[in-house]
């Protein structure tokens, strides 16, 4: 097993939904668990709070903007007072136009969607190295069903995820001497802030409706599934893309749907 106490485990976009869940399960394991966010975007008090009701190390929370190199530079440079690595590197923030038309396509939103959604995976592990002199020893980026499956007004959120996955298998194969794993892991819907504005307030009551309440992934177990990579024991698996989903993305299907019709209310 891979003893993560002390070590400093670094999450962007870590203060909210997955991220916050994946820091929390760090923590647990005694890890010193590093948080960032945009300007504004976090309580940092209720944060520390939700560290403190478990008795667990207190995060340190830092604003860093995941597309900015400046931030970038500075974030790593005040962890390098602290830290002598980055034993793990969670790459969590999204960011990208909500698209409902064909219309919504620019170039700029789509590079800006890479630039937040993509790029940071590859980015902040090459930084780390030039900061620590090594690289993370576990690199996870967080992805989704829509690279592979339609997800309604998605489509830049999708494309930058599709590319975050190819990105993971060529870093795996310029990293394969190196003492890093390098993995992406999607999950299924997950009732999060981000879900509800990308693709509506109603979509979960839809799920509902149509018998798929259940489907729904919990931020808890997407957190321990980055965990479990970081474990030690799956130290064999790198550059794979992992899906959390219960094994659902098998049957969502209109077959499943047309079996269970009797049941749905729609």
């Amino acid at each position: 097993m891979n003893n993560l106490q002390g070590k400093c485990v670094l999450i962007t976009g870590g203060t909210m939904g997955i991220g916050l869940a994946t820091g929390l399960a760090f923590a647990r394991q005694g890890a010193r668990v590093v948080l960032t966010h945009k300007w504004g975007t976090a309580d940092e008090a209720a944060l520390r709070e939700r560290f403190a009701e478990e008795h667990l190390p207190e995060p340190k929370i830092l604003q860093a903007d995941a597309s900015c190199e400046s931030d970038t530079d500075a974030l790593l440079a005040e962890l390098k007072k602290e830290y002598n690595s980055v034993e793990v590197f969670v790459s969590n923030v999204s960011m990208a136009l909500v698209t409902r038309s064909l219309e919504d396509y620019s170039k700029r939103s789509l590079f800006k969607s890479i630039e937040y959604s993509a790029w940071p995976f590859f980015a902040y592990t090459l930084r780390i190295r030039e900061t620590f002199s090594r690289y993370p020893r576990y690199v996870i980026g967080l992805s989704s069903g829509g690279a592979e499956h339609f997800h309604s007004n998605y489509d830049f959120v999708a494309a930058s995820k599709a590319l975050m996955e190819v990105m993971c298998r060529y870093m795996n194969y310029r990293l394969f001497r190196e003492d890093v794993r390098v993995n992406v892991v999607r999950a299924r819907q997950v009732r999060t802030e981000s879900l509800r504005a990308t693709f509506g307030q109603d979509f979960e009551n839809f799920l509902e409706r149509a018998n798929m309440k259940g489907d729904f992934i919990e931020p808890e177990e997407v957190a321990n599934t980055i965990l479990a990579l970081c474990s030690g024991l799956m130290d064999g698996f790198s550059g794979q893309v992992l899906m959390v989903d219960r094994g659902g993305t098998f049957c969502d299907n209109l077959m499943r749907l047309y079996n269970e019709k009797e049941c749905l209310e729609l």
